[in-house]
């Protein structure tokens, strides 16, 4: 990641990416406007990178640290901020006295007596000029010499040419007619005023819009408390190393991720998963950083620390999703590829009608419309108007525990009609129990159980994990295993004890010819239930049959129903019996079970659906969900579920909740109506903003702009696309 200077518009990011991607071996670039970061993919090196932003005319440097480049933005940001300020102020307080001249009675033409007093005045507004928009014609100079144009060189033309003409009339009055003789200081310095207070506002607006991302950085405590065979000692959380005992006491913040070695207490992880309510937690379990202890006094031991924790990879994937684009912006993109060279020659040929054709003094009016026309344009508003709802919806959503991987994932999934859920681990908890055991043969259930968890003892699959789990509670133990097999989607096979063992579904009996009647009359009865039954066959006899359940998520049947109310069509999607299946999803609002599918042919399932026009969500946990993931418009991973899931899905939920997922699509909608309002805005006021400006509703309504007018009202809209923006950090999910 490059750390951006100097950036004002959406051209300076439209000429800022051309760079990069002229780099060799760059694959991909994403330029944040609002951020003033640039995310580069590929193997090009980070000097070549700065080398190729800085020929471009801006300034850049590498990320090394995330928090030290926040806190160095932030001081950033906070100096621009105090810098407009008082150059707003000063420019605009010169520019009013001189305007209250004229209110007051005072000429604004030249004449013979006032001449020399207007030649100081135009000098002193050459230096409130330079004193308080030396940035505007500094880079329009660059841009100059790099042959573009940016909203810096609108600013420094329209004014420049105001101060220019207005200097002109005082040195050499004789060759202007009386009546073309008035003077344009105070519009040249008000411009500049209202463009620098506009700035400073937007500026601060964006701070304002950073602080999601801010609130994260700032999670994880400066200082530890290290825990030796001596004594305890406080250091630096930069001098953390994994395998080290941290001591934690009630209102501390977790520093790095690690496990329980000692002691109890109740965790707030609220700023990771959205939860509010506190989680208790004891030897073993696992703490992720920038969690908080409500209550209690633990010792954990270091594990991740760094940029390899929790926190750290959440921060990582926030920002790189910030600086991603929906395919909608992409538009606002090209337009800003061309749009200051279009309103160049828009006013060009508006200040030439106006000078061949229109009213005396010609000259006088075609300056007037050439000034007004450049410092309305406003190329701000279309750079700002999709970055500033992606950086506050995302922040937004981060707060309520959902990780966007790409912005475009929200544009797709506010669109989609159609959701599809695995089973197990997503609409249940994932936690299955063995709550029966029936043996046959002459096995017992010491024999059947060591053989059942023998073979799962490796496994992460929710169901191994519960066969395992019972044969612990029981006190039994795990028998040598060789020549394991997975049997992808029905089960697993090894050599335990000498012996030949299958466990798995009834559809993996009837492939290895085991006989199963003698069970039939209790499967029936509990998939009729909605229990999930497991078989064991050992030397291609039936040994065993597991009774497992696995209840939906206290919150799925409530999420469900608010999801079908909105309007989606929800789909089970399981690898489990039918029966099973159809028994949990009676009480729910689900509108259709897929059972039996093995995971090669979920994908399939998704590909069909979309082939019906159906734009799909698939909400999944397991390895076995991501083809299924891959293959959907827009996938959402359960925070609880495999690596796999979450690096496949586009959004990922650190909630392990169905309501998350109705958030996040309500959220989805809510960022996407946000960019259109703010693009339809930007759009809308540059279609109507720039033809008034070119003289317009002067033939109908007598009415020309005041180009300090102009200046007022493109300072005005960059305003609200950003304050518009900031409304989604506040933003309701129903």
């Amino acid at each position: 990641m490059l750390s951006l200077e100097g950036l004002s518009c959406a051209a300076c990011v439209a000429k800022v990416q051309k760079a990069l991607q002229a780099v060799p071996q760059v694959s991909q670039v994403q330029v944040n406007l609002a951020e003033q970061t640039a995310l580069v993919s590929g193997n090009a090196t980070p000097q070549s990178l700065v080398n190729a932003v800085q020929q471009a005319g801006y300034g850049a440097e590498v990320v090394e640290d995330q928090a030290l480049r926040a806190e160095k933005q932030q001081r950033k940001t906070t100096q621009e901020i105090h810098q407009r300020k008082w150059q707003g102020f000063v420019a605009l307080g010169f520019g009013a006295a001189l305007m209250l001249w004229g209110l007051l009675g005072g000429s604004m033409q030249v004449n013979a007596s006032n001449r020399p007093y207007w030649l100081i005045v135009g000098v002193a507004t050459l230096l409130v000029m330079i004193l308080t928009g030396k940035h505007f014609y500094q880079k329009a100079g660059q841009n100059l010499l790099h042959r573009t144009a940016t909203m810096d060189t609108l600013v420094a033309l329209g004014t420049g040419t105001a101060w220019l003409y207005s200097m002109f009339v005082c040195l050499k009055p004789e060759f202007f007619p009386e009546n073309a003789r008035h003077l344009y200081f105070e519009a040249a310095a008000m411009i500049i005023g209202f463009i620098n207070l506009g700035k400073m506002f937007e500026a601060k607006a964006k701070q304002h819009s950073s602080q999601a991302l801010g609130k994260l950085l700032d999670l994880t405590p400066k200082i530890v408390h290290l825990v030796t065979s001596q004594d305890t000692r406080d250091i630096p959380l930069s001098e953390v190393k994994a395998g080290m005992i941290l001591r934690l006491q009630t209102g501390e913040r977790v520093a790095v991720d690690g496990t329980i070695r000692e002691g109890q207490g109740w965790f707030d992880e609220s700023m990771l998963t959205g939860e509010p309510i506190p989680v208790q937690k004891q030897r073993g379990d696992k703490l992720s950083a920038g969690t908080l202890v409500a209550d209690g006094s633990v010792l954990y031991q270091a594990e991740q620390i760094g940029e390899q924790t929790t926190l750290a990879n959440i921060i990582k994937l926030v920002r790189q999703a910030q600086s991603s684009k929906p395919k909608i912006g992409l538009l606002a993109d090209k337009i800003a590829g061309v749009f200051v060279p279009v309103v160049i020659t828009i006013a060009l040929v508006a200040a030439l009608i106006w000078f061949l054709y229109g009213s005396t003094p010609q000259f006088s009016y075609a300056l007037v419309i050439f000034t007004t026309v450049l410092i309305i344009a406003c190329p701000c508003a279309l750079g700002l108007a999709t970055p500033m709802s992606i950086i506050s919806g995302i922040g937004r959503a981060a707060e309520l525990g959902i990780l966007v991987r790409d912005a475009d994932a929200l544009q797709k999934a506010a669109t989609a009609d159609t959701i599809v859920f695995d089973k197990t681990g997503t609409l249940t908890k994932g936690s299955p129990k063995v709550t029966a055991l029936y043996c046959f043969n002459d096995y017992n259930e010491q024999q059947v159980s060591e053989f059942a968890a023998s073979l799962e003892q490796g496994a992460s699959h929710p169901l191994a994990k519960g066969i395992v789990q019972f044969n612990q509670e029981k006190g039994f133990s795990i028998k040598a295993l060789d020549e394991f097999n997975t049997l992808q989607g029905v089960g697993v096979s090894g050599v335990v004890d000498g012996k030949n063992a299958i466990l798995g579904n009834r559809t993996l009996m009837a492939q290895q010819g085991v006989d199963i009647q003698p069970a039939m009359g209790i499967f029936q009865q509990e998939t009729a239930m909605g229990a999930t039954v497991v078989f064991l066959a050992i030397d291609q006899q039936l040994a065993g049959m597991f009774i497992i359940t696995d209840p939906l998520r206290e919150d799925s049947e409530q999420a469900l129903q608010r999801l079908h109310q909105q309007g989606y069509e929800l789909i089970m999607l399981t690898g489990d019996q039918e029966k099973t299946a159809q028994f949990l999803a009676k009480d729910t609002a689900i509108d259709r079970v897929i059972a039996g599918v093995l995971p090669e042919q979920k994908a399939n399932v998704i590909k069909a659906l979309q082939q019906q026009g159906r734009k799909v969500v698939m909400v999944g946990d397991g390895i076995n969900d991501a083809p299924a993931l891959a293959q959907a418009d827009v996938s959402i991973a359960m925070g609880s579920g495999s690596d796999i899931a979450i690096e496949t899905a586009e959004l990922t939920l650190m909630r392990h909740s169905i309501s998350a997922v109705a958030d996040a699509l309500c959220l989805s909608k809510g960022i996407l109506r946000n960019m259109k309002q703010n693009l339809f805005g930007a759009f809308i006021y540059n279609i109507l903003g720039i033809p008034i400006a070119a003289g317009l509703l002067y033939p109908l309504f007598g009415i020309l702009l005041n180009p300090m007018i102009g200046g007022l009202a493109m300072a005005l809209s960059s305003i609200t696309v950003v304050s518009n923006a900031n409304r989604l950090l506040k933003f309701k999910v129903q």
